[in-house]
C-alpha cells in the first residue's frame, strides 16, 4: 500500500497519460480517416503516445529528485512503455471487436520510447543537474 501510494504521488501525470492511452487503445472510437498525404500517419501518432508517456515519465523521474539510477531510468522510461505497447496491441487483437493488434503500431510505440531516452540522458538529465547545481 505504501509503494502505491508513492507511486500515486510521484507519477500522477504519467499515471494519467497511461489510463488515456488505455483508454484510446481499447474503447470503440469512430473511423478516423488519416491524412492521406502523410505516409504512416497512425505509425507517427503511436511514436507521439508513446515518447510524450516516456517524456512524461522522465519528466516525473527527475522532477522527484528521489536519486538518479540508469536501470531504474531505463525501466520506468523505456521497457515499461514498451511492454505497455506490447500488451495494449495484444488486448485491441483479442479483448476487442472494433480493433486489430499490428505488430508495427507496437515498433512505432518502441521507437517513441527510445527517441525519449535519448532525450532524458542527453538534455532532461543534464538540464535538471545544471539547475540544480544553481540552487
Amino acid at each position: 500500500m505504501k509503494t502505491l501510494t508513492r507511486i500515486l504521488k510521484n507519477y500522477p501525470l504519467s499515471l494519467l497519460t497511461v489510463l488515456t492511452i488505455v483508454l484510446l487503445s481499447l474503447l470503440p472510437f469512430p473511423e478516423i480517416k488519416m491524412a492521406e498525404d502523410v505516409p504512416l500517419a497512425d505509425k507517427w501518432v503511436h511514436m507521439v503516445m508513446y515518447g510524450g508517456l516516456s517524456l512524461m515519465v522522465w519528466i516525473e523521474y527527475l522532477r522527484n529528485g528521489l536519486g538518479f539510477r540508469k536501470d531504474t531510468a531505463i525501466l520506468l522510461t523505456l521497457i515499461a512503455p514498451i511492454l505497455l505497447g506490447g500488451l495494449m496491441e495484444l488486448a485491441q487483437a483479442y479483448l476487442t471487436e472494433t480493433r486489430s493488434g499490428d505488430w508495427m503500431d507496437w515498433f512505432a510505440d518502441a521507437i517513441g520510447s527510445f527517441i525519449c531516452l535519448f532525450i532524458g540522458f542527453g538534455l532532461l538529465k543534464p538540464w535538471l543537474q545544471k539547475k540544480r547545481a544553481h540552487i
